[in-house]
């Protein structure tokens, strides 16, 4: 008789399981690579591949967005100085007259800063580099436009041209934000956050006694009219109650005139009673601490960009260049903090920073946009 004994080895089963799968999946991802493979394919290629569905967005819609984001600026800068004269104008003139003379003074001064350098930076074009003619120092040809393209000068999707000196496309604005108006964005940007912490100041009293302290004084919608002013007593479930009957007569048997003082209700009471001014605060909170947030992050992310003398695409091209070489690179455009600052406000041929940068100012910068100082060339006066 003949016996058969079978013997499994569970020892090794795991190993030849993992093997066998390890396998399988360096087969599928073989072919994968077989299939898809190009020399040109890198990681860069990947991500543009990834981010193209979000230019074709960009390049077919930012126009038309551009102009509901304008839109959206100019409702909620209206509805900022509406409630500023609605609600804290009365405010303040019940607690000092003199104060909010000089409230309402400083406060349109940078109202006009404002509203002059939006709509300049709207209305102004960055500057284009001239189509059919010469151009002396082309740093380079552009691959979208086929022509030549000055230095700082880069490609913008969105407006489908070459701009001069280009920051970037600015929504806000509805357009490129370049050599010829940039001056006006950044002021713009500048003067809004002003704005916004001087309505935050001025408002920080008001809106602690509104949304804080939540006095009303006894105004409210519901109560009756005739209470206010008159005496009011406490019941036990602690509500006032108006004191409708005296019982106090004179010799004659005719109630007593009684010359109660009445309670003074403060604008901030009032203020807290009135349901759409309570709101107003509350949108003008929420509004003035957003954009202070916002906007004060890129003024001071602009200003970096402007004390180097370059700008947000050159920030991120120099930031490239500075990790492959950093004791060699150094911005030709970069003149010192002062000099970048006088040439980027354009405080050149006599003007000063009083009449030219704290007040409204068409002035145009120095150049044209297709020839540029550097530090190799820069003559010592100038500007």
């Amino acid at each position: 008789m003949v016996v058969l004994q079978w013997r499994f080895q569970w020892r090794g089963l795991y190993g030849r399981i993992k093997q066998y799968i390890t396998w399988k999946i360096s087969q599928v991802v073989l072919t994968f690579y077989t299939l898809t493979y190009n020399t040109h394919t890198d990681k860069n290629y990947i991500i543009d591949c990834l981010l193209e569905p979000i230019f074709w967005f960009v390049d077919n819609f930012a126009g038309n967005l551009g102009k509901v984001f304008v839109f959206c600026v100019t409702v909620l800068t209206t509805a900022v100085v509406v409630i500023a004269y609605w609600v804290g104008l009365p405010y303040w003139w019940q607690k000092n007259q003199y104060i909010t003379i000089f409230l309402v003074v400083f406060g349109n001064w940078l109202l006009l800063n404002i509203v002059f350098h939006y709509y300049m930076g709207i209305s102004t074009p960055p500057g284009y580099p001239p189509h059919g003619s010469m151009i002396s120092e082309a740093a380079s040809i552009c691959k979208k436009c086929i022509s030549p393209k000055p230095p700082r000068t880069h490609h913008c999707s969105v407006c489908d041209r070459c701009i001069l000196a280009m920051d970037h496309h600015c929504p806000w604005l509805n357009n490129c934000v370049g050599y010829f108006n940039v001056r006006y964005f950044y002021l713009y940007m500048a003067y809004m956050v002003a704005g916004v912490a001087f309505v935050i100041i001025a408002g920080l009293d008001l809106g602690y006694q509104v949304l804080w302290v939540n006095d009303t004084g006894g105004l409210t919608q519901e109560n009756d009219p005739d209470l206010i002013g008159h005496p009011v007593r406490m019941n036990q479930s602690g509500v006032l109650v108006p004191v409708q009957l005296i019982a106090e007569y004179d010799s004659e048997n005719s109630p007593r005139e009684h010359d109660l003082p009445i309670p003074i209700i403060t604008e901030a009471q009032r203020i807290t009673a009135h349901p759409w001014k309570r709101k107003a605060v509350v949108f003008m909170a929420v509004t003035c601490l957003s954009v202070l947030f916002a906007l004060g992050a890129l003024v001071v992310m602009h200003g970096k960009n402007i004390s180097r003398g370059e700008t947000s695409v050159e920030a991120h091209i120099n930031s490239s260049l500075r990790k492959q070489d950093k004791n060699q690179f150094r911005n030709p455009y970069n003149f010192g903090k002062k000099k970048n600052w006088k040439l980027f406000l354009g405080l050149t041929q006599g003007r000063t920073f009083l009449r030219h940068v704290l007040f409204p100012s068409r002035h145009p910068p120095s150049g044209n946009g297709l020839t540029w100082h550097t530090i190799h060339n820069a003559i010592e006066d100038w500007p």
